[in-house]
């Protein structure tokens, strides 16, 4: 039962989120959300904080679990890093609901040490999942500029669209895809490499 109601006080948290943003999503409005009351929070959780960190991790999982899912697909390096892309705008992530959340609690990891630290290790991840990648096809220099590149747009996209209040995953992976494209021609390659194991 505890996984269960786990899920279940994590998904109220995002629609809460979504719904009332950082400052007014608290455990009387996440309990009323997941039909339960305050206590059961406290008793999964502690408090707000707890909570909220579990809520990134999930997040975080099913992003991880994505490129993985993604990267299994790839028969060559090229397709590893459209498959990252993918991963990160992928329907069940880059969502109304979720974009709405992950945006509340990102806004927050600058004054939040458990935040802070999630979101490093997600951006950690990240950069190097997208180096790795881009080992395979271009220069050491590219791989740099490439993966500091895409990783600064991938997180602009996301806040674009937050913005804008819609969350259009086709568009975001055509931006991304076309940076790539620019990229490739511009930098210089590497000699063809078979595809190494999967680095996520």
């Amino acid at each position: 039962m505890q996984p269960i109601r786990r899920r279940q006080l994590i998904l109220a948290t995002i629609r809460c989120m979504s719904e009332y943003g950082f400052a007014r999503t608290t455990i009387a409005r996440i309990g009323k959300t997941a039909g339960v009351t305050p206590s059961i929070i406290h008793h999964y959780f502690g408090g707000k904080d707890d909570l909220l960190e579990a809520t990134v991790r999930f997040l975080l999982e099913q992003l991880r679990q994505n490129v993985v899912r993604q990267l299994t697909q790839a028969t060559n390096a090229r397709q590893r890093v459209e498959a990252i892309i993918a991963a990160n705008f992928a329907d069940d992530q880059f969502n109304d609901e979720t974009l709405a959340a992950w945006m509340a609690l990102w806004a927050q990891a600058q004054h939040h040490h458990g935040l802070h630290r999630l979101q490093q290790i997600y951006a950690r991840r990240l950069q190097s999942n997208l180096r790795h990648a881009l080992r395979q096809l271009v220069d050491e220099n590219a791989v740099q500029r490439g993966a500091f590149g895409l990783a600064a747009l991938v997180d602009g996209l996301w806040l674009n669209c937050s913005l804008n209040g819609e969350a259009n995953g086709a568009l975001a992976r055509a931006v991304a895809l076309n940076y790539i494209d620019k990229l490739l021609r511009t930098a210089q390659p590497v000699p063809t490499q078979s595809v190494e194991s999967d680095h996520v």
